[in-house]
């Protein structure tokens, strides 16, 4: 059975529902799943993963994206996005490369961001976007976020500098809404932001030159293997023939050393377990001085014992 992670270019004007459903056309399979939905919009890399690579996708999730971006100062929207109602105009011919700078810096590092109000964060079990399609006025609070990097790559005036148009790249935790980050540079300079493009070119471990589009996935499904993708996104811990048997039928081992943390975010994850022909057999998690499987990949009745013997 084909289990792993597809790397998605996801193109414009998809939903990642979208792109979920056209994988499971070309994978063969109702078991596929993503970690991390892009906005339609946006484009980039979506983390897709078929069958048993799904159990993957909440270690994916909570890690670092990087995102390149275009902040439109001088207007505002109703979504914080360029596929919103402007809701208010302010020139921004005044506003300084040195005043937008200082700007960037304010929202680096550990901050508290307010999502946007058309976001699919649930308010007393319903969407915040639907309910604001509806007509009510939705407030988010605010949740911590950190901004690892926003750097300003170009700061471009347009239509006589009725609006600038900032070119940025941002690195940032997971839960963090980039036309959130828009919106507020231009509301602490006083003419209003909003996003016009957004494309992700990292999640965790994963990168854009992994990513392929939807047309070449249908010429070719190019898929990381689970094992090869557990390994670049999770501690690595090998295992002997004696407990690779052990864990396979869900027993636990002693703890031992894991090597290789990516990720910050993966910090307190478990670890990922390979037996001795390097194949995904566990996640690990410590529990005192032992170790417990969280997940087993390969279950006891498909392995040989420790001593080489057939079961």
């Amino acid at each position: 059975m084909l289990s792993g992670l597809v790397i998605v270019d996801k193109p414009q004007g998809w939903t990642s529902h979208d792109v979920v459903g056209r994988m499971r056309r070309l994978a063969g399979t109702r078991k596929v799943g993503h970690a991390g939905t892009l906005d339609p919009m946006a484009t980039g890399v979506l983390v897709v993963g078929i069958n048993k690579a799904t159990r993957l996708l909440t270690y994916i999730v909570g890690t670092s994206k990087t995102y390149t971006a275009t902040i439109r100062l001088g207007e505002s929207t109703v979504t914080d996005d360029a596929e919103g109602e402007v809701t208010a105009i302010r020139p921004a011919v005044d506003v300084s490369e040195e005043a937008i700078r200082a700007g960037v810096v304010a929202l680096t590092g550990e901050i508290e961001q307010i999502p946007s109000s058309v976001s699919a964060i649930k308010v007393n079990g319903e969407r915040a976007y639907a309910r604001v399609r509806s007509g009510e006025e939705v407030t988010l609070k605010a949740r911590p976020v950190t901004i690892h990097r926003f750097d300003v790559h170009s700061i471009s005036p347009v239509d006589a500098g009725r609006v600038v148009d900032v070119d940025v790249t941002v690195e940032c935790s997971s839960g963090t809404y980039i036309r959130a980050l828009a919106r507020d540079l231009g509301n602490a300079l006083g003419v209003g932001g909003h996003l016009t493009a957004l494309r992700r070119t990292h999640v965790g471990p994963y990168s854009l030159e992994q990513a392929r589009t939807l047309e070449q996935l249908a010429e070719e499904l190019e898929v990381l293997e689970i094992s090869e993708a557990a390994r670049a996104l999770l501690p690595n811990r090998q295992l002997s023939a004696a407990e690779t048997t052990e864990i396979s039928f869900g027993r636990r081992v002693l703890a031992g050393p894991a090597a290789g943390t990516p990720d910050a975010a993966t910090v307190d994850k478990p670890a990922a377990a390979f037996a001795p022909d390097g194949t995904l057999v566990a996640l690990l998690a410590d529990a005192g001085s032992f170790a417990k499987p969280v997940l087993v990949f390969a279950p006891g009745n498909g392995l040989p014992y420790a001593d080489g013997r057939d079961k």
